[in-house]
């Protein structure tokens, strides 16, 4: 027997939850200057229960090939990536116009 989702009612590999979430989510890309003067930057705005936000970093880490972690619900990576994670943000299935870039 299959898993149904809880929130649509379809089965787990049929659910389409994930993507409708994608598409109304506002995400705002940051870069914020931390200890000892290292740029971070921060991804903040993705719903940590509705989105899997350990399988986005691990993503975005191998694309960008630099370090990052999930951390209260933010996505942080090491060094100024900005421009590069709309493009890959873009590529993962988020919608280009709720992407925001400080």
């Amino acid at each position: 027997m299959t898993s149904v989702c809880k929130k649509c009612g379809l089965p787990i590999d049929l659910c389409v939850c994930e993507e409708l979430e994608k598409g109304e989510t506002r995400v705002v890309v940051r870069l914020e200057m931390r200890r000892f003067s290292k740029p971070t930057t921060i991804i903040e705005g993705l719903n940590p229960k509705r989105t899997d936000l350990n399988k986005i970093v691990q993503k975005l880490k191998m694309k960008l090939a630099c370090g990052g972690t999930v951390k209260d619900g933010y996505v942080l990576l090491q060094g100024d990536h900005r421009d590069n994670v709309k493009e890959e943000l873009i590529w993962l299935g988020f919608n280009e116009s709720s992407i925001e870039v400080q």
